[in-house]
């Protein structure tokens, strides 16, 4: 019975074998595309330099804090710019399994249950594949320790190699780059330190929520008092806010995203205290109640506050207590990465794409205590929750920061969504394959509106009339919107008409086009447009 139960397994594992699993499209004509992550956007591992054994220390959920705090926690270099590792026996890297995609796509790949809380890349990787990208060809990705200054040497050097690499691996193809969030920063600082390699193998490349000038409000109240991932509970099995709050401190890429001073903003980022007013000689009566003011801090002067805070923040590591202040010598290095952007120009060969997030409260003004509670001691401002002056944007970059590129852009868009959710967004996806000119991508569509104009049927009439020529020309279009493509079955249409008429005589010439909208509702829901215009040119 045993044999014949062997021989019923076997059997069933050739016919299963035959089974010929379904291959995912692959269109060969597709340029390459590189993607690049932002802050947080790549797996790293702990490297032991005795041993070689190798751990995630990023993303994970068991034992999360304390390995971040063992393994990532750092302090600056000023002599080489580069943040090392308190551990002297762990060096950092990034996984290049799949091309570099693994380590961008799912941060924690051990998630079964609620993983879609840690995909990066992941929805937009499956969505390119399905347009016939593949992984290795035409589809890559470029993981970076992402605690280092946007500009440090070792970091570019690894981008050179990747882009030569793909370039190769793709038949000599120019390769589109898309980035989102600070990795928009990584890529200029690239080009702009390296333009003639940037030049050779780079064809477009499309920004997504880039903090061009900053994200004032998200770094200020990461350097006073952190920042949570998870909030709650649930911070128990995660990274606490006060471990990452430290872990910024000596963050150089953080720094380069402070809201720049230098930039025109429409309105000026400010940290804000609420203290209370004393006498010139620093005192007041006991008997009254102390007047309390608000206090407002420009980027530069915020400096002093941020400075003053952290004067005596302190760590204990391996036992030891090791003194954390806000870093002038990053900050010093940070300033010079500003300037170096401030100088960035795009290649001529080049074309460049923006994509922005809106339609999100984004933290702009920070701002703590209040007229009830003024901030005494500005060291224990980490322990204030702080409240926020809100504009548009993707609710960690304002929307004005992201679209002030300083580059010659063919497009800008503006697309409703959040900083990271905004990696998952149909219209992303539309606008994506509209530019990288993937599948059955519509010519007529329109990027920034998000709709296709659809020509659908043209009448041309010709008679005479006072001894003129007259040739008659109507037009109908069908203008199809987001709700109408190949991600939903909705039917809201939209038609319009428009009508053209023209003269012409022995010596003149005139054309008319009548003037005017009519919008008519449909009993099915539809609306039908009518577009009349009237122009009239004469040549004699």
């Amino acid at each position: 019975m045993a044999i014949l139960w062997d021989d019923i397994l076997l059997s069933l594992e050739l016919w299963l074998k035959l089974i010929k699993k379904p291959q995912p499209y692959v269109n060969p004509n597709l340029d390459p595309v590189l993607l690049v992550p932002g802050v947080g956007g790549s797996i790293l591992k702990a490297v032991d330099d005795e041993n070689g054994t190798e751990e995630r220390v990023w993303v994970r959920i068991l034992s999360a804090d304390s390995m971040f705090r063992t393994k990532l926690w750092s302090r600056f270099d000023p002599a080489t710019g580069k943040t090392v590792s308190m551990d002297p026996k762990t060096s950092i890297t990034v996984p290049e399994d799949r091309f570099g995609l693994y380590a961008i796509d799912v941060l924690d790949p051990d998630m079964v249950i609620g993983r879609e809380c840690v995909y990066y890349f992941h929805d937009m990787i499956v969505e390119m594949i399905r347009w016939g990208f593949q992984e290795g060809k035409t589809l890559f990705g470029f993981g970076y320790d992402f605690r280092q200054s946007n500009r440090l040497p070792e970091t570019l050097d690894r981008l050179a190699a990747k882009l030569e690499s793909v370039y190769n691996a793709a038949g000599g193809k120019k390769i589109n780059i898309i980035s989102h969030s600070m990795g928009g920063l990584l890529v200029k600082c690239f080009m702009c330190l390296h333009s003639d390699i940037f030049e050779k193998y780079v064809q477009n490349w499309i920004a997504i929520s880039a903090p061009f000038q900053g994200a004032p409000g998200y770094c200020n109240s990461s350097l006073l008092s952190g920042m949570s991932f998870v909030e709650g509970w649930e911070q128990n099995f995660f990274i606490s806010k006060w471990s990452m709050h430290q872990l910024l401190v000596e963050c150089p890429s953080l720094y380069e995203l402070m809201g720049c001073p230098d930039f025109n903003w429409e309105n000026i980022p400010v940290l804000e205290l609420w203290r209370e007013k004393h006498d010139s000689d620093g005192k007041h009566d006991s008997n009254e109640k102390p007047h309390v003011i608000l206090e407002s801090y420009h980027p530069e002067d915020s400096i002093e506050i941020i400075k003053e805070s952290l004067a005596n923040n302190k760590i204990n590591y391996d036992g030891k207590e090791l003194p954390l202040p806000f870093n002038m010598d990053i900050l010093k290095w940070a300033n010079e990465t500003r300037k170096i952007l401030s100088g960035a120009k795009l290649p001529s060969q080049v074309k460049f794409y923006n994509i922005y997030g809106i339609g999100l409260e984004t933290p702009h003004t920070v701002c703590y205590g209040s007229g009830e509670k003024p901030v005494l001691d500005l060291q224990q401002l980490r322990y204030f929750q702080a409240k926020y002056i809100f504009v548009d944007g993707d609710g960690t970059v304002p929307a004005e920061s992201a679209k002030a590129d300083g580059l010659k852009a063919e497009a800008r868009v503006g697309v409703p969504g959040e900083h990271r959710g905004i990696l998952c967004e149909r219209h992303v996806f539309r606008i994506l394959k509209h530019w990288l000119k993937a599948g059955d991508s519509d010519p007529y569509y329109n990027p920034v509106n998000d709709y296709v104009i659809l020509p659908t049927e043209f009448e041309m009439e010709e008679h005479r009339e006072n001894d003129l020529d007259v040739a008659s020309l109507k037009g109908e279009w069908e203008i199809i919107s987001h709700d109408q493509d190949e991600y939903s079955n909705s039917a809201n249409k939209i038609s319009l008409s428009a009508e053209c008429v023209s003269h012409e005589g022995a010596n003149q010439s005139c054309t008319n086009t009548h003037p005017g909208i009519l919008v008519h509702s449909r009993n099915n829901g539809e609306q039908h447009l009518q577009l009349n215009e009237l122009t009239i040119s004469v040549d004699a």
